[in-house]
């Protein structure tokens, strides 16, 4: 039984990346996303254009414009799985991280302003704890929205002209600040939130990210600082271990399926 075609996935990866952006990316963008060296992604993105998927701008030279998805390759349509299949798949995942580590887990999707929480797992303790399911989680505040915008189309660039609220002293609040921090998530495949969103309160998210490596998802532990982070605001490594496994396996999942 032939494998999956690594260059196909990547070539449908670019697509969907540049179908979703908010506007046309440069080429730089689309590799830093999808985690692909540049000259990879000008090969993948010269071939998409050569076939009449992808239309370049050429407003800063041959080499450096921006590309968008050409009206022909939206006759293959957006596809790929919405959230209450990705919630079905990430059940037993969810149940399994929330009993790894004594903490409430959530799913969250991308939406064009935030993140929708589609799944919620409560912490095994007994605690009162209020379902998130349907919330909404700020993308420059919360380790889920900075896992989703690390491998976002566009990234921080979907924020400009908006202003980043600040729920605590401790929220990013300039977009080079942010810019800094997007580069780190991609860099460790992981995100933070230390008291961003409610102070005394954590979290620890990574991208569940489907073929090619375009992330469609993202889940993430909660708990208390001191229950995630050491003295020196670094995500415990059992926890951030488990974390990433759990993002891992869901990719695995939704790659067999999508």
């Amino acid at each position: 039984m032939p494998g999956r075609i690594q260059s196909i996935e990547r070539a449908v990866a670019v697509l969907r990346l540049l179908d979703t952006a908010d506007q046309p990316l440069e080429l730089h963008e689309i590799a830093d996303t999808l985690g692909l060296v540049r000259t990879t992604t000008h090969g993948i993105v010269s071939t998409l254009r050569e076939l009449g998927l992808v239309e370049q701008i050429h407003d800063h030279g041959p080499l450096h414009g921006h590309y968008h998805v050409a009206e022909a390759a939206r006759l293959f349509g957006r596809g790929g799985p919405d959230p209450h299949e990705l919630r079905s798949l990430a059940m037993n995942w969810a149940d399994s991280l929330a009993a790894q580590t004594a903490l409430s887990v959530t799913l969250g999707v991308p939406t064009r302003v935030d993140v929708l929480v589609v799944h919620h797992v409560f912490r095994p303790d007994g605690s009162s704890q209020r379902l998130a399911v349907g919330q909404r989680r700020p993308l420059h505040a919360s380790a889920l929205g900075k896992a989703l915008l690390a491998f976002a189309s566009g990234g921080v660039r979907r924020l400009q002209g908006t202003e980043l609220t600040a729920y605590t002293s401790r929220t990013i609040r300039t977009h080079q600040a942010l810019t800094e921090a997007l580069a780190d998530v991609r860099h460790a495949g992981l995100a933070t939130e230390d008291a961003e969103l409610e102070a005394d309160r954590g979290s620890i998210a990574a991208p569940v990210q489907g073929p090619g490596g375009l992330a469609v998802a993202a889940v993430a532990i909660h708990g208390f600082r001191d229950e995630l982070f050491d003295r020196r605001g670094q995500p415990y490594a059992d926890l951030a271990d488990a974390t990433k496994r759990t993002a891992k396996a869901l990719g695995r999942e939704v790659r067999r399926l999508w």
